[in-house]
């Protein structure tokens, strides 16, 4: 009786070890797209206030008289 215990344990454990390899499935990953910007940040001013200054202090008009 102890010889077919000791079978029917040792085949039981056998039967799990061999049922086969558990693989790891990842998950898939979900991509957030950003929505694109309308109109842009805004960087575009400050170059042109720059040249802006730089135009009016090259094309001041300077009517002072000499005496």
């Amino acid at each position: 009786m102890k010889i077919i215990l000791t079978t029917f344990a040792t085949l039981a454990s056998a039967t799990s070890a061999f049922a086969g390899a558990v693989t790891f499935v990842a998950p898939e990953v979900v991509a957030i797209e950003e929505p694109a910007r309308m109109g842009g940040s805004g960087a575009w001013l400050i170059p042109l206030i720059i040249a802006a200054v730089i135009l009016l202090a090259v094309t001041q008009n300077n009517n002072s008289v000499d005496l």
